[in-house]
């Protein structure tokens, strides 16, 4: 039996949200987890204020918060998962011509673990820990476009979300879904100039043994150098479908 209560409910409240598609309600929480209605309602009211939880008020209804999809992202910024894909990023280098990079879902933001620079190439924006909004970025929505709706919304609740750098890209839940839905058709992520004009980039998701995305791999090259955009994204997604079974164990597709 657990000496704090207090953390054991809440981890099973978090643990519960977790494994739902879709934000629930106070009733079934309390149902699902064995908790007294106004312990839960106190419970979640804290997840709130410290960012594990979102309430949805017109819907009366509760997913997870940024909080809790920062230490969902902490493991994977771990160095197992750097060391894991340095070698196949470096390769994805030499195949491409273009430099490459490992980037995971930290709130919002993308953060990036692994820059592969490419011999001649000037250095990008993507250095080893800097931050971008991943809304704009191809890895960040290889990365939102294999999550659930449901977190996608938690972590995009209203305009304010959205940050923009050179005026492109979605700004509204909206426009993130068609964004996401092309995305998850075409197999592969891009973007455009809207990280840094004149610059594109493509990317793949990295999947762990849950299908959970744990990571995006990404290529970026010159918006007019003419490459094979189809061949770059090709490579991007064996290399990305590469640590997935590096990651968890089992076969990935390519595509």
């Amino acid at each position: 039996m657990s000496q704090v209560p207090a953390a054991t409910r809440t981890l099973r409240v978090l643990r519960f949200l977790a494994t739902q598609a879709d934000p629930v309600p106070l009733d079934r929480i309390v149902r699902a987890c064995d908790l007294p209605r106004s312990t839960a309602y106190h419970l979640l009211n804290t997840m709130i204020d410290e960012g594990f939880v979102v309430h949805l008020p017109d819907e009366h209804r509760y997913g997870l918060g940024v909080a809790a999809f920062e230490v969902g992202s902490g493991f994977t910024r771990q160095e197992p998962l750097a060391r894991l894909a340095r070698r196949p990023l470096a390769e994805l280098v030499d195949r491409t011509g273009h430099g490459a990079h490992l980037a995971v879902l930290h709130g919002r933001d993308v953060l990036y673990v692994i820059e592969e620079r490419a011999p001649g190439r000037p250095p990008l924006v993507t250095d080893v820990g800097v931050r971008l909004p991943a809304h704009l970025t191809a890895s960040g929505r290889a990365v939102l476009a294999a999550l659930p709706a449901s977190q996608v919304r938690a972590l995009y609740p209203d305009r304010d979300a959205f940050v923009d750098r050179h005026g492109n890209g979605p700004s509204s839940l909206s426009a993130l879904r068609a964004v996401l839905s092309a995305t998850r058709q075409r197999g592969h992520a891009t973007e455009d100039g809207e990280v840094t004009p004149g610059l594109q980039s493509v990317a793949a998701a990295v999947l762990d043994h849950n299908a959970h995305p744990v990571a995006g791999v990404a290529v970026t090259f010159p918006s007019d150098a003419g490459d094979d955009v189809d061949a770059i994204a090709t490579a991007v997604r064996q290399t990305a479908a590469r640590l997935t079974r590096r990651v968890s164990g089992r076969a990935a597709t390519g595509r």
